[in-house]
């Protein structure tokens, strides 16, 4: 019995695809945007029934890996072929949801979608612009990207199709449901491409529903092609459909001194019969793995066939492919988040990677300071009589550790901040000052880089003395005393109060003093 047959569409199913049509019509008679409505209830049930279908296809695909453990010689070649049903179907089915979600991206913003899928959610299930006309023209008509989405769907249709070559009611369903050819649309006038048809002037929750439908149709598709792939082991039929060649590297990128690897295969062959690879004229392993040292920094190209006997004929055929790979010198990147320099006694973050490996993968020695990591930083404080610091940095590479770089920093004592008196959002570091702002209750004196500096660290101002009409008082902390209040509230206008003697701890714990205040009250 063939897959179409033993994939029949649930009344379900049927009830899903009348409720498609029927909104169509309704939408291209442009009914009230009510209507779209209908469209995210038919969405909805779309999804309800692509999860029917993963769960049935993930049974299929448990079922035929049971049947492949128990008897791979009469079920390898099968089952490989339903594992690349598998991979291709994924690839189109993801292909369609990023579609899905430019859409949203045009319609609600980055940030709304970042959002949504941030918490964990489909961003195309609720869009607040769905009943935009334009994005959806814009993004798949204006932008090239609906010709794009034909191209995918008919490479995956003929693909589909010509795995059923022998089952002519499968293959016409194939076709069928994921046709491409030109189409109507209201906005014309005659026929147009497929992508106008189904895109153009139509609002976001209308596109965004064919385009779930076009997913369930993968998945159907997806659910026929398991079970007649399912149905062919019981044939006994070892018959190969479309060859292909393919190359699968590791990495297209390889570091200098690394190693670049590929795995050559031939799609889809009799695995009675053992494939010959060549690669620049010269024969390789039979296990069709290409390796070669990485020399010399740049795009390396390599192309050669791979020989086979046609099942039909008993004559060796051959295939082509083409390939390349990338080799790069050793990189790493460094960039000391506060300055370019380090600061004796303080913790100064860096962010440290290695193009194309994993954090986890990067390892850092430091000369002449400690050195720990905190989330994706690394925080490094110089020693108290360090004047360099050097980073070096290692990454694990085919399960060794590589030399990637070094740099060398110079250390600097942390600079001397200013002095300033604050009293409400104003910051004072002389001048003229109101009567109000200097005996503001909350007001402090502080010690810091200023609005321009390049640091904002935390000092603690420890001490200070005031200087009123000659006479000096000393506070602790960073306030005046009731005394120095009640002194400074008896000054008349043009007097000068001085903030003299402030002393300041910084990050590194040792105290400095810094610059008086001089301030004329007016």
């Amino acid at each position: 019995m063939s897959g179409a047959k033993n994939c029949p569409e649930t009344p379900r199913q049927k009830m899903i695809g009348m409720m498609y049509l029927v909104l169509t019509a309704m939408l291209a008679l442009n009914v009230s945007t009510d209507i779209l409505n209908g469209f995210t209830l038919v969405d909805n049930s779309l999804h309800s029934s692509i999860a029917a279908s993963d769960t049935r296809n993930a049974k299929l695909y448990h079922d035929f890996q049971a049947a492949n453990a128990d008897n791979p010689e009469k079920t390898q070649v099968w089952f490989d072929k339903a594992n690349e049903v598998r991979l291709r179907a994924d690839s189109l089915y993801n292909y369609i949801q990023d579609f899905k979600e430019q859409i949203a991206i045009l319609a609600d913003g980055k940030k709304a979608v970042a959002a949504r899928k941030a918490a964990g959610e489909d961003p195309t299930l609720h869009i607040d612009g769905n009943s935009n006309l334009d994005v959806t023209g814009q993004y798949a008509i204006v932008q090239g990207n609906g010709a794009i989405l034909k191209e995918v769907v008919a490479y995956y249709r003929d693909y589909a199709a010509g795995l059923a070559e022998d089952d002519a009611e499968l293959r016409h369903s194939i076709q069928a449901t994921l046709a491409t050819e030109r189409g109507y649309n209201s906005h014309e006038k005659d026929s147009c491409d497929w992508e106008v048809a189904i895109f153009d002037g139509m609002p976001v929750g209308a596109s965004i529903t064919i385009l779930t439908k076009m997913q369930n149709d993968v998945r159907a598709t997806e659910s026929q092609l398991i079970q007649y792939l399912m149905d062919r082991t019981d044939a006994g039929d070892l018959r190969v459909n479309k060859l292909q060649a393919y190359v699968i590297p590791n990495s297209n990128y390889v570091i200098r001194g690394g190693k670049y690897s590929a795995q050559i295969i031939l799609a889809a062959v009799d695995s009675t019969q053992r494939p010959e690879y060549y690669v620049e004229g010269q024969r390789i392993n039979d296990h069709g793995i290409y390796e070669v040292a990485a020399s010399g920094v740049g795009v390396k190209k390599y192309s050669g066939w791979i020989a086979y006997q046609d099942p039909s004929t008993g004559e060796m055929q051959s295939l082509p492919f083409h390939s390349e790979y990338s080799v790069g010198e050793p990189a790493v990147t460094i960039s000391n988040t506060d300055l370019n320099i380090m600061y004796r006694g303080y913790e100064n973050k860096f962010s440290i990677s290695v193009p194309g490996v994993a954090n986890d993968k990067v390892k850092i020695n430091v000369n002449g300071a400690t050195v720990r990591q905190q989330g994706a930083l690394w925080i490094i404080k110089p020693g108290d009589n360090a004047k360099n610091v050097t980073i070096s940095v290692t990454a694990e590479l085919d399960g060794r550790m590589q030399p990637m770089g070094s740099r060398e920093y110079r250390v600097k004592a942390l600079p001397k901040p200013g002095a300033y008196f604050k009293s409400g959002e104003n910051e004072y570091s002389d001048g003229n000052i109101s009567r109000g702002a200097l005996l503001n209750n909350s007001a402090t004196v502080i010690a810091s880089y200023g609005p321009d500096g390049l640091l904002d660290l935390p000092f603690q101002i420890t001490s200070f003395k005031v200087n009123i009409n000659g006479t000096l008082t000393e506070a602790r902390g960073n306030k005046f005393t009731r005394e120095q209040l009640d002194r400074l509230s008896k000054l008349k206008m043009g007097a000068i109060v001085v903030i003299t003697d402030i002393r300041a701890k910084g990050p590194d714990g040792k105290e400095t003093r810094l610059s008086p205040i001089p301030l004329s009250l007016n």
